[in-house]
C-alpha cells in the first residue's frame, strides 16, 4: 500500500482523461511547456535587458491619478 505500481497510475491517467479531456490535457501541457521555455530563456542571460521592457512604461498621454476625476458618489442621490 506504501506505493502505486503501473497499472494504478495507468487507471489514474485514464480517469483524468475522461474528466478533462484529450484536448483540454494537451493545451495544459503546451502551456505548461512554453511557461518552462520562458522561464529557461530568462535564467540564461539575466544582464541583457528586456526587450519588451520599453513597453513597459507609462503612457504620457494617460492623466496621473491625482488628476482623474473621482466616481460619483451614489449616497447623495436623490431618486427614491
Amino acid at each position: 500500500m506504501g506505493s502505486m505500481s503501473i497499472w494504478h497510475w495507468i487507471i489514474v491517467l485514464v480517469i483524468v482523461a475522461l474528466i478533462f479531456g484529450t484536448k483540454k490535457l494537451r493545451n495544459i501541457g503546451e502551456d505548461m511547456g512554453s511557461a518552462v521555455k520562458g522561464f529557461k530563456k530568462g535564467l540564461q542571460d539575466p544582464t541583457e535587458p528586456d526587450a519588451n521592457a520599453q513597453q513597459l512604461k507609462a503612457d504620457p498621454l494617460e492623466p496621473a491619478a491625482s488628476e482623474k476625476k473621482p466616481a460619483p458618489d451614489s449616497t447623495n442621490s436623490t431618486a427614491p
